[in-house]
Parts: C-alpha cells; structure tokens; sequence
C-alpha cells in the first residue's frame, strides 16, 4: 500500500465514520466528534459539488446527531439504511424475521455481561466486546452457531463486535447505489475505511475505476492507506489548500 493521492475535484468520496472520522472509543455512545470535523465535510463536500457520503455501520439517527446540522448523503447500518441525495428521505430495508429469533437467543443465554454489550439497531444486532477482549473467540463461537440456522442473516466480524444484518446489503452495495445517483455519476470513487466492513467498499470502489484507502494497519485490498483519523484530517484538509489551475 501507498500513500493515497491528492483528492480532487472529479472525484465522489465515501467515508466510513468509527475509526476514520473519529476515534473508536470503548462503546458506541463514547466518541467523541473533533470541533472541527463538521465544517471540515461541509467544505470537502461543497468542493466536490456533493459527491461526499458517509458510509457507516450506525444507524443514520446517530451520524446525523454527531455530525448535526449536517445531514449528508449517508448509508447506515452497513447499507440497510440510505439517504441517496441531501435531504432526501432515508429508505430502510426491512428487518428480517430471523433477527428476532437471535435478539431471543441472545437474551436467553446470557452473553450480555462481563463488559460485553449487546446493541440494538433495530434493523440489526451488535455485541461488542473491546472492554472484555479475552472473550471473543468465545463471543464468535456462540454466535456463529445462533445464526447457523438464520439463513438470512450474515455475521459480520468487525473491530471488537459481531454484528448480524439482513444479507445482501453491504457497503459495497451501498456505494454502487450512490455511484447511480446524479451526483456521484461519472466521478470516481474513493472509499476511505479501517474496518473489515470496509473491504466491500473498497471492492466497490475499484471495479468502479476508484481506489481504497486503509486508515491503519492490517490485511485490505485498498490500494493505499493513511496512518490514523488524524492522517485523514489532514488528507481531507489538503484537498480545501489545493489552488485551482489558473
């Protein structure tokens, strides 16, 4: 991997958001969004005439309060919630039947203890473990036999958490849907993200003629990577001092 080009003007960005716009915390509730984050996108987003989305594994409610009053086009819950243009209304897919018979599963056998926290999406459940990390081959024992028999969910092995969500929506699929949309057609996509989750994007965004970018370390098929959030920060922040060709 390579340090990542210069972004510029043609190009439709795509940004996850734990762990490559803010820092990942202990829980979910626990980040904290830099004061000046929220300009920062609005400015990159202006520059690139809107082709910016955020691409996140939480629900829209959550990136729409930390980032408020931003309210960009954004894909949440791995692409199971989309808001496709600015203001746009957030379509959702609906929650498989199967995801109540796990929330079930969950509750009876009592995992939700010892510093692991079960959350609830609605629309999908994860159990996140980075305050008990000795217990994660364990974690991802039980719950791969909990979703064996759910053939329409899929396990997703993120940073600390297992997830499950309907299957078929990734974010991958959520970065194609973006790239039909006027805004972001014809552009070239770039997917910035730290996490497993992430690779369908970078997938997405290479066979679309983009590149990925890896924040951190770590096995990926994106082609180049940045070191952390802060390295992001300031990729983003090099784009806004670029000078126009006369």
């Amino acid at each position: 991997m390579t340090f990542p080009p210069a972004l510029s003007a043609d190009h439709a960005l795509f940004l996850d958001f734990d762990g490559t716009l803010v820092e990942i915390a202990q829980t979910p509730d626990g980040i904290r969004v830099a004061d000046g984050l929220c300009p920062l996108l609005q400015a990159v987003a202006e520059k690139l005439a809107g082709a910016l989305a955020v691409v996140s594994g939480r629900p829209l409610s959550e990136i729409d309060a930390l980032l408020s009053p931003l309210h960009l086009p954004a894909a949440g819950l791995h692409g199971l919630e989309h808001r496709p243009t600015l203001g746009a209304a957030i379509e959702r897919v609906p929650a498989p039947p199967e995801l109540d018979i796990l929330r079930q599963r969950i509750a009876e056998a009592g995992l939700i203890e010892g510093g692991v926290q079960l959350e609830d999406k609605g629309l999908a459940l994860a159990v996140h473990y980075r305050r008990a990390p000795e217990r994660g081959d364990e974690l991802a024992r039980i719950m791969g036999d909990f979703c064996s028999d759910l053939d329409r969910l899929h396990l997703l092995h993120g940073k600390m958490v297992l997830e499950a969500k309907a299957r078929g929506h990734d974010k991958g699929v959520a970065v194609e849907g973006f790239l039909r949309e006027p805004v972001f057609a014809g552009r070239v996509p770039v997917f910035v993200g730290d996490d497993v989750t992430d690779e369908d994007g970078f997938r997405a965004a290479r066979e679309a003629g983009g590149f990925g970018i890896k924040v951190g370390a770590g096995k990926t098929v994106a082609d180049h990577c940045l070191d952390d959030v802060a390295a992001v920060h300031r990729w983003l922040d090099a784009f806004l001092r670029q000078t126009e060709p006369a």
